[in-house]
This record gives C-alpha cells, sequence and structure tokens, in this order.
C-alpha cells in the first residue's frame, strides 16, 4: 500500500490558499442532496457538524454522552493558541509553525502544521464572535499567557475554563443547526462500527444506550471525531468513559493506524493516592507559568516544603534548561519529574510527586492576582487534595494525557478508507511525538471549522454521493456482527469485571509502554497481553442485559478494543529504534538523559495495518520531507 499524504505543491506559505481555489465546488442547492455522518461532539465534532450543515449539507451527529456539553473538551483549562501577536512579542505564523514542528521533535507534516498555524487566528476570530469570554487585557485586547514549548506568549484563555468556554461556543452553533433541521442529533448512542461498500464508508452501526437497540445509519461520507485513547492506561487525566472504539473499529475495516506509540504524559497532574482511583486530574499547564517546580536537593528529605530553605531546594527545570525553566515542553518536564523522583527526591507520602509552589509569584504579584488567573484551578485542587495552594505547594506528578498517534489521514484529513474523514485527536494529528499545551483545542477547531467543509465539499463534487442506504446488505451484516459480539459479553459468565481486566493492563502499559520504554519490557508486554485477552474472553463478567442502560456492558466492549489496540502500540514502540518527543526509547539517550532521534533511519509516519487479532500488524511508510525546517537537534536549554 502507497501512502498518497495528497500535500499540495507550491511554496509552503501558498499551499492552502491556492488549494482551496483549485478545489471543486458544490452549488448551494446542490448541498442539501449529501449527507455527512459525524460522530464525536466535542470541539472537532461539533464545529464540523455546525460548519457542514450552514453550508447546506444534512448532518447526523452522534454522542454516547447525555449532551453534546459532556464531551471530553470541556475538560481542557489552559488556552488555546494564535498567532495573532498581541503581545507585541516576535510572534508570527512562521514561528507558530516552527514552534509546533520542533515541539513535535520533527516528526510532523509540514504542510498540515503550517495549515493548522495559518488557520489559527481565524478561530479566535470565530470564537470572540459567538461570545467566548477570552481574558482581556487594560486595553480591552485579548490577553494572552506562555505555555511549554515557546518563548512568545500565544495562548488565548478563559480563565482555567478554556475547553468548557470553546465547547459551549461550538455548541451553540451546533445549537443553531439543529434547531434549523439541519443536523440531527443522536444522544446516547455510541458508534460500535462502520460500514464499508465498495471500497467506501457510507455509515454506522449504533446502539443506543438506553434501550439497547442497534441500527444503521447510512451517509455520503463518515466523520469519525472521537478523540484520544490515553485511557488504555486506565488511570489518565482522561474522562473515564473516553476510548479507542470507533477509531479501533474503523482500523479493523481498514484504516490504517498511525504513529500509536506516541502518547503524551502530562508533568502537571495530581499524583495517584491509592489503589481505589479510577482516574487522575490535571492541574492546568497554564500554572506552569507563575509556579516554580522543584523537590528538595537531600535524598529522603520529608520536611514540611515552608522548613526546606532555599538553599536545600533543587528548581530542576530552571537549572536543566534555563532558557525556557519551568516551561520547557511537556515530555521533557515529565521525564525530569520522573527522574527526581527515581532518584529518592519525590515529595508527599508516597514519593512520587514534585512541587509546583506559587509562593514567589503571591509576594510578587498578590494573592488576588494569582486567583484572578487561576482561581478555579486552586478551589478544584484544595477540594481534591484538602491542602491550600495559596499557603503550602501544589504536588503533581506526570500521567497520561492526550494522544498524538491516531488514524492515518492525508492532507485532506481522509483515512486510507475513502469518505471516512478523521478530525481532531482521533487523527494521527499535526503534532508529531509531542503536542505542545494549548495546541489540541487548536487543531480541534481547525479541523472542524475550517479545513473539513472544504475537503469534503471536494470530496462529494469529484466522488459524488455514495448511493447506499441501510437496506443495502453489508448493513445488516455488520448489525449481526454487533449483536453477536454483544451477546457474547454477556454470555461469558465468568468471575472478572471489565474494570479488573482493564487495572491489570493498564499497568502492563505504564510499566512497559509508558513514559519509558525498552526492548525487554515491550517485549514482555506483547507476551503478557495475549494472556490477558485470552482470560478477557474466557473469565469476563457482565450483569444485566442488553435491552437495557447496562454501562457494564458499554465497558467491556471498549475494554476488549484497548486490549487488541494496546499490542498494537507496543510493536509501534517496539519497531521505532529511537527516542523522539513523548516516545522514550531508555536505549536511546545521550549522556545528559536527552532523546537521541534517529533522523536517518525514522523520518516517517509509521502506519500499521490490521491483519488479524493476535497478529503483527503489517507497517507502511510515509517519509517526512523537511523543505523550510532544518532538522536539528531538539534543544530548551
Amino acid at each position: 500500500m502507497k501512502l498518497d499524504a495528497k500535500i499540495p505543491s507550491g511554496p509552503l506559505t501558498e499551499k492552502w490558499d491556492n488549494y482551496k481555489f483549485e478545489m471543486k465546488l458544490i452549488s448551494p442547492s446542490n448541498k442539501r442532496k449529501y449527507k455527512a455522518i459525524v460522530v464525536g461532539s466535542g470541539l472537532a465534532g461539533a464545529s464540523a457538524a455546525a460548519s457542514l450543515a450552514e453550508l447546506g449539507y444534512n448532518v447526523d451527529c452522534f454522542c454516547y454522552q447525555d449532551s453534546p456539553r459532556r464531551a471530553h473538551s470541556i475538560s481542557a483549562q489552559g488556552g488555546i493558541n494564535a498567532a495573532k501577536n498581541y503581545q507585541n512579542d516576535g510572534d508570527s505564523i512562521y514561528r507558530l509553525f516552527y514552534d509546533t514542528v520542533k515541539g513535535g521533535d520533527f516528526r510532523s507534516r509540514e504542510a498540515n502544521v503550517y495549515r493548522l498555524a495559518q488557520v489559527s487566528n481565524n478561530i479566535i476570530d470565530q470564537c470572540a464572535a459567538q461570545g467566548v469570554p477570552f481574558a482581556r487585557e487594560y486595553g480591552g485586547l485579548l490577553d494572552n499567557r506562555s505555555f511549554g514549548g515557546s518563548q512568545v506568549s500565544r495562548t488565548f484563555y478563559a480563565r482555567g475554563q478554556t475547553g468548557q468556554q470553546l465547547l459551549l461556543g461550538a455548541y451553540s452553533a451546533l445549537s443553531r443547526q439543529i434547531g434549523l433541521g439541519k443536523v440531527k442529533m443522536y444522544n446516547r448512542t455510541e458508534m460500535l462500527d462502520i460500514v464499508v461498500v465498495d471500497d467506501r464508508a457510507v455509515g454506522i452501526v449504533v446502539r443506543d444506550m438506553i434501550n439497547g437497540k442497534i441500527s444503521s445509519y447510512a451517509a455520503d461520507v463518515v466523520i469519525l471525531t472521537t478523540g484520544g485513547y490515553g485511557n488504555v492506561y486506565y488511570l489518565s487525566t482522561n474522562a473515564i468513559g473516553c476510548n479507542v472504539t470507533a477509531a479501533y473499529r474503523a482500523y479493523k475495516k481498514g484504516a490504517l493506524f498511525a504513529n500509536p506509540c506516541y502518547t503524551q504524559i502530562h508533568p502537571t497532574c495530581i499524583p495517584v493516592s491509592g489503589d481505589y482511583q479510577s482516574k487522575l486530574t490535571l492541574m492546568s499547564e497554564s500554572l506552569r507559568n507563575d509556579g516554580r517546580i522543584w523537590v528538595p536537593i537531600a535524598k529522603g528529605d520529608k520536611r514540611p516544603a515552608a522548613q526546606i530553605p532555599e538553599d536545600e531546594r533543587d528548581y530542576f527545570l530552571e537549572r536543566k534548561y534555563p532558557s525556557f525553566g519551568n516551561l520547557a515542553p511537556r515530555d521533557i518536564s515529565s521525564r525530569s519529574a520522573k527522574e527526581a523522583c527515581d532518584d529518592g527526591r519525590g515529595v508527599g507520602e508516597t514519593g512520587v510527586g514534585v512541587y509546583l509552589d506559587f509562593a514567589d509569584a503571591i509576594g510578587r504579584l498578590g494573592k488576588n492576582v494569582i486567583a484572578e488567573r487561576y482561581g478555579n484551578l486552586f478551589d478544584m485542587y484544595e477540594r481534591i487534595t484538602g491542602e491550600d495552594p495559596y499557603t503550602v505547594p501544589m504536588r503533581i506528578y506526570p500521567a497520561s494525557h492526550y494522544t498524538m498517534g491516531g488514524l492515518w489521514v492525508d492532507y485532506n484529513l481522509e483515512s486510507t478508507i475513502p469518505g471516512l474523514f478523521v478530525l481532531g485527536e482521533a487523527n494521527f494529528s499535526d503534532h508529531g511525538a509531542n503536542r505542545l499545551g494549548a495546541s489540541a483545542l487548536m487543531q480541534g477547531l481547525a479541523d472542524g471549522y475550517f479545513v473539513v467543509p472544504y475537503t469534503v465539499g471536494n470530496h462529494f463534487a469529484t466522488k459524488g454521493p455514495a448511493g447506499v442506504d441501510t437496506t443495502h446488505p453489508e448493513f445488516k451484516k455488520v448489525e449481526e456482527e454487533v449483536k453477536q459480539r454483544t451477546e457474547k459479553f454477556l454470555s461469558i459468565g465468568g468471575n472478572r469485571s471489565a474494570d479488573s481486566f482493564h487495572r491489570e493492563l493498564g499497568t502492563i502499559m505504564w510499566d512497559n509502554c509508558g513514559m519509558g520504554r525498552n526492548e525487554a519490557g515491550l517485549k514482555k508486554a506483547l507476551e503478557m497481553i495475549p494472556k490477558v485477552r485470552e482470560e478477557f474472553w474466557q473469565n469476563l463478567k457482565v450483569l444485566g442485559k442488553n435491552e437495557e442502560l447496562n454501562q457494564a456492558l458499554e465497558y467491556a466492549g471498549r475494554v476488549a478494543d484497548f486490549i487488541e489496540f494496546s499490542e498494537v502500540m507496543c510493536h509501534d514502540a517496539l519497531d521505532r529504534n529511537e527516542s523522539c518527543g513523548a516516545h522514550f526509547r531508555e536505549e536511546y539517550q545521550t549522556a545528559e538523559g536527552e532523546a537521541m532521534r534517529n533522523d536517518n533511519d525514522y523520518l516517517y509516519v509509521a502506519a500499521w495495518e490490521y491483519k488479524g487479532v493476535g497478529q503483527k500488524p503489517e507497517i507502511h511508510k510515509e517519509p517526512l520531507e523537511y523543505e523550510n525546517i532544518k532538522l536539528a537537534t531538539r534543544s530548551y536549554k
């Protein structure tokens, strides 16, 4: 299989504008003849559904939450990047493009990333027009703050609720189209498989989560906006419902899965406190603007933070990366925190944590200023830990967060299944091997508002309607497969819950394919995971029945897919004999413990083709060509 990224010709700065002009169009009166299915209603899904409906297309939008407002995008806290340069501090579209490519350790497509930087400014205008209450500075302009991996202030924010406010803006646009009848919204409905006819995606099979009814929906294109797979580690910052099922079902039908080993570990999470936990809580990266990260210099120093004098503290990010300090990128900051804890200098009862200290900022700016910037985050931290971060430092530790891997897409955001488009975190993204903070919201809204409306329109104009409805035999065939799988979960009658299998899998993945990976650990995981899968299908216990609200049944299906998908992750990590970004192979590091990239052998996107359960997938490679940026050792010192 040859991967064609369909990157337009011409100068980098003109590719997208020229491409938009070259695309074929559909007249307004003909747009109502086409239907799109959008799976997911977060920032990418809501913006895509609203934009396509606004253009005149008919849209069916599906989400498993009670409301689109409950999508996981709501959890994003710190901000959204754009190159408006309001701060007059040297930012530009090119600098945002460069920072993104460098932040991803030179493992992303130049053309896609430049387009992302180009449309970033339009996103802010769009959201401000929708009423998103971005913070403003004293002169009335929108305010900005800094985020990791950049030396300019380009992050727009709404206190610590940026994702929520942006989602409400997209939801308002979506609701308008629902009211006009151009979007049909299906809440509490989970996609369980995709339907492909004549090598073209033509619909999906879903389960009504209230009554268990399994049914089909047809369309001319299917657009997946279903987020990432960070919950493969069990404990993560993601909502418990986040899963890989939609993307993995598409993968099993022929969509290649790209760079699955690129999983981001976020450095600013509340540490694990006990085995009872089912998820972790994120503290926004924005806190690193004013908070200083440190540990005691002496190993095993368990004195309260206030009793440790300045000369006995190690502000390790400021020491190791003086140019960026506490705003070093997430992968680097996470590994540095892990190193300090592994060295016996971690804080808290468990020793698995570092301090995030606001004493200097409060002394310099005053408590009121800090409360204005981060008040809701401080309140959340106190409710969870019982500690007041205004008077004692926060304790933080890295945790599974965002996933840069996802279904492979070309420049049009179309997968290797024609007619299947993938947006936001569900695709393999523009972030390379590591995402810069505040760029997830940027990518999701760029894809939904400003990219896919053009590329889907071009697809309709060149391919025409699918000409298939749910009476086609393939729909009935896939429905039957989904029903049999559902009945299988209910009929096993074993002794273990899906949650227990998920926890076991998560431990295997975190220990062997987490913040640090090595050949022995990855091979060990690939020996252990098939045993977990075998026992799952022999000893799973799911109570209740299908014809009712049954969260245990939903969860079992998601865990089954996580178990199979985790092997793909491990194969990808084992195959990539280098360290780049968040993929840190312990065998490949410098004497100073930095990632050692291998551009001679691994300057490509690894896209994996499904070959059967338990079988090693087949790798396909898309070479990455850098014409405008010079490959360099990634340094933040």
